[in-house]
């Protein structure tokens, strides 16, 4: 019954180390099926070189196993709050790739410094405050969606069009339509972090994208008469 989920979920887990955005188990992807009212996500602590498409384990939304042997993803309750809040969504990704996560333990949002940033979203990719102990104590996972959707509600920002978000002292969550939309954000955010970071190296005083410049790039993939690529 969710063999073409668990082969999705399989398939996008799988890209995270060929692009280089984990280190031996620091990842999960999930995939979900809105018609079923459930997700597949990768099992806990399972080697990449080890997974197979029947590990993947399917949750309900509510972070219950629907089928599987195996634990899932210590993530699983974050990865089921956004599924069951933002409910337009088809696979999130969660790294801890090296300069998305050196952001986010700086603390600091990462700035729009040039087009390739402004080809994805036209702001500053968003870091999210360290938990409070309060809810780090409680139920953490649960909490670190609540996060996420505090400074998307703080900022008054689109998940639409804000597909990415850095959790402070921890890592980035990206989604997207689908599992691998998803991965995709993912790459373009550790790029994207690389490049500011680079950036700032080179010059700490470098201001960011002109405004019209910044909005040039982001209308011609994304506004309503967006010209890039073939179309439909």
């Amino acid at each position: 019954m969710y063999k073409s989920l668990q082969q999705e979920c399989y398939e996008a887990n799988m890209q995270l180390p060929k692009l280089g955005l984990v280190l031996f188990t620091f990842g999960n992807v999930s995939a979900v099926d809105r018609d079923k009212a459930v997700f597949a996500i990768k099992p806990s602590g399972v080697p990449y070189e080890f997974l197979k498409p029947e590990d993947i384990v399917i949750m309900d939304y509510d972070a219950k196993v629907v089928e599987g042997t195996m634990r899932p993803s210590s993530d699983t309750k974050t990865h089921a709050l956004l599924y069951k809040t933002w409910d337009d969504i088809g696979g999130i990704t969660h790294t801890h790739s090296t300069y998305a996560v050196a952001w986010a333990q700086a603390g600091l949002d990462i700035p729009i410094f040039g087009t390739t940033h402004a080809d994805h979203t036209h702001q500053d990719i968003p870091c999210a405050p360290v938990l409070s102990d309060e809810m780090i104590q409680g139920d953490y996972e649960y909490e670190t969606g609540n996060q996420i959707f505090g400074v998307f509600d703080a900022r008054k920002l689109s998940h639409k069009e804000m597909e990415m978000v850095l959790l402070q002292n921890h890592g980035p969550f990206t989604w997207g339509k689908t599992a691998e939309k998803s991965v995709y954000n993912a790459a373009v955010l550790e790029e994207v972090a690389r490049m500011a970071y680079l950036t700032l190296q080179i010059n700490p005083q470098t201001p960011r994208i002109k405004d019209t410049l910044r909005m040039k790039h982001f209308e011609r993939k994304h506004g309503k008469n967006a010209y890039y690529g073939q179309g439909c």
